[in-house]
């Protein structure tokens, strides 16, 4: 559910026209909804909550410090995947305890503040990240907490860019080699193993492929403990999809993904981590924007926006499909067009959708992308000297500005020019 709807032939945001945000922030502007948020979260803590679970929020799906300090309240973990993201977590509220470390290229200057501030867990991606790990922690006098992200080589459709469990994706411990892995971290002095991670993708609409992974991981878990590890933890990741308002298969609810997970991890004995982002962040967010111009070309029509590839980049970078409505209603017997919806960078591939069915509109007129919660501002740039998007987090009748849209001379005051130049 989100909460962005039509009152009075206008889209509101909770009890925000957007019309109004437009006018006083300017356009182009992501705008996100508290009280979604909120539902999603809770809609997922829920369906464990008669299991000992840890929800680690994945950052980088939405990483502002307004929905991280929104998610902080609710008891939100936070799985982050470099330094910035372990001090954003920090600053907005989430406890270290709650915090896991991901990533397969991980610094020793991350690690050592990942150390200092005494995460929960590093899910350990390599050997060679294990050893220096290690290292890191006997010349801090400690150990560090560790959990193999486990590759179990299970396929789970979606987009090729956002595979992550399949044998030759760049994530995790490979099959074959995960009972040396463990064998060698028991032997290193300065780790400690307290848990098993899997995440096998991202935006995916069946529970199959995690029965699957759950089974395998399960069996992988029993064995490890008849080896002696002290396995505590299973972290099964992310990747439960949402609906985008296309014509894909609808992904299942996380009652279904709950009671799925329960049952076949009621046997284990371990504490469930969770590293949920897009199922929490996506419909909690819409990119609003205006028609600069509407033009006609050889074969088809051009709605030209004042939001661009830098602004959204994932129909650029996946084919993503976001629905896309006027804010102002169309009244009755309205006529229809097919758009190309594109933005102005000068690159074919700043193109938000191709033709597709709309409302007529013009120069002027408002519109918004939906489902652009995740992975919208997180992946956003500065291409073309554009100034990173707006964010706005609404709540209730009252919206604020999160983050400013910066102006140009402070963009161009972190660049400057030699003296031989």
């Amino acid at each position: 559910m989100r909460h962005f709807h039509y009152k009075d032939g206008e889209m509101y945001a909770e009890d925000v026209a957007l019309r109004d945000i437009a006018a006083k922030v300017g356009t182009p502007v992501y705008v996100y909804s508290t009280a979604t948020f909120q539902r999603h979260f809770t809609v997922f803590a829920n369906a464990f909550k008669d299991r000992t679970t840890l929800i680690a929020y994945s950052v980088k799906a939405n990483s502002n410090l307004a929905v991280l300090a929104t998610l902080a309240k609710l008891g939100a973990g936070a799985d982050v995947v470099s330094q910035g993201e372990l001090v954003r977590a920090l600053t907005a509220g989430i406890p270290a305890s709650k915090i896991v470390f991901s990533g397969v290229g991980k610094t020793e200057p991350e690690m050592r503040a990942a150390l200092e501030a005494g995460i929960r867990v590093f899910n350990v991606e390599s050997l060679p990240e294990l050893e220096r790990l290690s290292d890191v922690a006997l010349s801090m006098g400690t150990r560090a907490p560790v959990a193999f992200r486990v590759n179990p080589d299970v396929s789970a459709g979606g987009h090729e860019k956002i595979s992550t469990g399949k044998a030759e994706n760049k994530f995790g411990i490979a099959w074959s080699s995960v009972q040396s892995a463990y064998a060698r971290a028991a032997a290193l002095k300065g780790i400690e193993i307290v848990g098993v991670d899997m995440h096998i993708g991202s935006q995916i609409d069946s529970l199959a492929p995690f029965e699957v992974a759950i089974e395998k991981v399960g069996a992988l878990i029993s064995d490890l403990r008849k080896k002696g590890h002290t396995i505590t933890s299973f972290d099964i990741g992310g990747g439960l999809g949402i609906p985008y308002g296309d014509n894909s298969k609808t992904p299942p609810p996380p009652s279904e993904y709950g009671a799925l997970v329960k049952k076949l991890t009621a046997d284990m004995d371990v504490e469930l981590i969770f590293e949920p982002g897009r199922m929490i962040a996506g419909n909690s967010g819409v990119l609003l924007s205006e028609v600069v111009y509407a033009k006609s070309g050889e074969d088809r029509e051009f709605l030209i926006i004042d939001a661009a590839m830098n602004d959204l980049i994932r129909p650029a970078l996946y084919e993503a499909y976001h629905e896309i409505e006027p804010v102002r209603a169309p009244g009755r017997n309205f006529k229809t067009q097919r758009y190309d919806v594109v933005g102005p960078i000068c690159e074919s591939g700043d193109t938000f959708t191709k033709r597709r069915e709309l409302p007529q509109m013009a120069a002027g007129d408002l519109l918004v992308l939906h489902s652009t919660g995740a992975y919208g501002a997180a992946q956003s740039s500065q291409y073309n000297t554009r100034p990173l998007v707006p964010e706005v987090l609404v709540s209730g009748d009252r919206f604020a500005v999160v983050r400013e849209r910066p102006k140009l001379e402070e963009i161009l005051r972190a660049e400057s020019i030699p003296d031989w130049v």
